[in-house]
């Protein structure tokens, strides 16, 4: 692919020689001559002068370097949509494989590929296009909409329900029971039926080895466009709404909810029943056991704004001459 036909591909203005040949991507280190590279994080920007790369995709106010340049407003939207041009994504062709196990009252959609050892479950129904590799288990009732995509060892629950577009990573449950018990005057815990569905709405990836459990009633929801990382616990009952990223080791207790275009950041815990506003931003590590307003960053445990949460781990480390200060003031005085 010539330059200028990777610009255009990518909607980006073109800074040099358009007739240049690329044959991949590579990053900013790694790149040779017929590669294109990028550089999102300023901390890069300093390796742009020197890379071998034969063009960098940038922002648009990027600095002039001798290597050609693809700019444009959002260059980790435009790197992404290059790593996909030039990648060869494995094809899986539709069929199902003699070894899966799908249960005569079970619908499958045109066109869907099922690999060795799928089970589909009685009255389960999966919509046109689905890809379905070794492994996978479709528990009964479930009903997953069209273009499902499924890795290996993932699992959708019984009378659960998934929409268009959704992909699950390896090792992904989709409903499994909540985490729900009740003491009695014994003190022995008894296990509360898990009866309600997880719900996972379109244009959906959960990553690999994550769980969302379903409700004991009622509904565990993940919105639209929602993007959850590996190894994220998602609570009986909660609801995560549209286009929210949970990223790796979030936990949200029971009955959580988030809102819209929210962020929360690796190792991020929410306790149970809290209500997080639209566009909140948790930083890594963060814990929270009360509402937050739409809007807010916050950081800590216990959480707390984030830019009152800077000022007082700056402090902390001086908290050691800060204290011998205070205590030759105190000797003075006495003195």
């Amino acid at each position: 692919m010539k330059l200028a036909e990777l610009a255009l591909a990518l909607g980006a203005e073109l800074r040099g020689d358009g007739d240049i040949d690329i044959t991949g991507v590579a990053g900013i280190e790694e790149a040779g001559a017929d590669q294109v590279t990028f550089v999102a994080n300023p901390r890069y920007a300093a390796l742009a002068r020197t890379t071998d790369a034969a063009a960098v995709v940038v922002s648009l106010d990027f600095p002039e370097i001798t290597a050609a340049t693809l700019r444009t407003a959002n260059p980790y939207l435009a790197w992404a949509k290059a790593i996909q041009l030039f990648y060869q994504e494995p094809e899986y062709p539709a069929g199902i494989h003699p070894t899966a196990a799908i249960h005569p009252t079970a619908k499958i959609g045109k066109y869907a590929h099922i690999a060795a050892y799928v089970v589909v479950g009685q009255d389960a129904v999966i919509g046109d296009h689905a890809t379905l590799l070794a492994h996978v288990v479709i528990y009964a009732n479930a009903v997953i909409g069209d273009h499902f995509f499924a890795h290996a060892h993932s699992v959708v629950r019984e009378n659960c329900r998934v929409g268009n577009n959704v992909v699950l990573q390896n090792g992904v449950i989709v409903g499994c029971d909540g985490f729900g018990f009740a003491k009695d005057d014994k003190g022995v815990w008894h296990k509360i039926v898990q009866a309600g569905p997880a719900v996972i709405e379109d244009n959906v990836e959960i990553q690999a080895n994550s769980c969302i459990d379903r409700a004991s009633v009622g509904e565990t929801r993940i919105g639209s466009g929602v993007k959850i990382d590996n190894l994220v616990q998602v609570g009986h009952g909660s609801k995560v709404d549209a286009n929210s990223l949970l990223c790796a080791q979030v936990g949200l207790a029971g009955s959580s909810e988030i809102g819209k275009n929210a962020i929360l950041a690796g190792q991020v815990g929410v306790a149970g029943h809290c209500k997080l506003g639209d566009g909140v931003i948790m930083t890594a590590q963060s814990g929270v056991s009360h509402d937050v307003p739409a809007g807010k960053i916050i950081s800590g445990s216990p959480a707390f704004d984030n830019r009152q949460w800077l000022r007082a781990t700056a402090i902390f480390s001086r908290l050691p001459e800060i204290v011998k200060q205070l205590q030759r003031g105190a000797k003075s005085d006495k003195s």
